[in-house]
């Protein structure tokens, strides 16, 4: 009896050691950053710096996937989906973490349970901004215009169920007004019409849309932080413009595939804190206003997990489906 029990704790042992000396060695190939947006915005440009970053101390490629649609769901699924090896893993935003469970009656992945969560990356707020040449120079001017014209002025977002979209349907709410959804496939494309004047405002967020901010091709008219912001500091918070309750903030974070082991979540998300660190991201950041969230796991889980509730209720109150 004791031959059979040494004999099978060998075998066992013998049949662990490849799975755990792959999880020391991991990476061992190219890692698969999938963003769940068109390249050019703000959510692809923090994956690109973060994927250049880990580079080095990975040493492997981290090689960015750009596969919009659904409102994130396409990318979610296909992460959701994967190997459970290390290699593929998903910028998620308020849409896949907060969002989408509110707004579609059915998901094909669960947020809490289908995913491993790796580490939050930081969150930065959203401004409403204006054509150069609209009427509004101010909030209020803003607020009274488009209630005089209800139904005939549009907003554009980069899609469906986006912070951005979400952010003005909030705005919407609390203060009375009716402004139509212009939904794009992308930010870049959005902020394009918005430059143009082919559609007169949107929530865009600092990290795709300062430079533009500051350059002037777009009026801002506030920002959705509970305080100022460093990079603008001569624009008001919508709550010292007038209209309170309304701190929109996109916020990200790493996901990969349930079952992620330990050792792979532990090194990951130790890598990440690293990364968010190092003065090339930190520079990138303040480029921004992008406050960095390092942490644990858990913690990023449970930031996630109060958002979705919050934002939740929020959704329910205006009404807003996507199917």
């Amino acid at each position: 009896m004791m031959k059979r029990r040494n004999f099978l704790a060998a075998s066992a042992a013998a049949l662990a050691a490849p799975a755990s000396m792959a999880q020391s060695n991991w990476p061992e190939q190219p890692i698969r950053w999938v963003v769940p947006y068109p390249a050019g915005g703000g959510t692809d440009v923090i994956a690109r710096t973060l994927a250049e970053a880990l580079r080095p101390a990975l040493g492997q490629q981290v090689l960015v996937d750009n596969r919009p649609g659904a409102a994130t769901n396409i990318g979610g699924d296909l992460v959701a989906h994967a190997k459970p090896d290390g290699l593929t893993v998903l910028s998620a935003d308020n849409a896949i973490l907060a969002f989408n469970e509110h707004l579609f009656g059915k998901l094909p992945f669960d947020p809490e349970k289908d995913f491993s969560y790796l580490g939050a990356i930081g969150r930065f707020p959203l401004a409403l901004v204006v054509k150069p040449d609209f009427p509004a120079k101010t909030l209020q001017e803003f607020v009274a215009y488009v209630k005089a014209r209800p139904g005939q002025v549009n907003y554009a977002s980069p899609g469906n169920g986006s912070p951005h979209h979400l952010a003005m349907e909030l705005f919407k709410n609390k203060t009375g007004t009716f402004i139509t959804h212009i939904p794009y496939r992308g930010m870049a494309p959005a902020l394009q019409d918005v430059m143009g004047g082919q559609v007169p405002c949107m929530f865009l967020d600092l990290a795709g849309g300062l430079p533009v901010m500051q350059s002037g091709k777009v009026r801002v008219l506030a920002i959705g932080s509970a305080k100022r912001a460093a990079s603008l500091p001569n624009v008001p918070t919508l709550a010292e413009a007038g209209v309170a309750g309304v701190e929109v903030y996109a916020f990200q974070g790493v996901l990969g595939p349930a079952g992620l082991p330990d050792a792979i979540v532990t090194r990951f998300n130790g890598e990440l804190n690293k990364a968010l660190a190092s003065a090339a991201v930190q520079k990138r950041a303040a480029d921004f206003g992008m406050e960095m969230l390092p942490g644990t796991p858990a913690q990023f889980k449970a930031m996630a997990r109060a958002e979705s509730r919050r934002w939740g209720a929020i959704i329910k109150a205006a009404g807003v489906k996507l199917d």
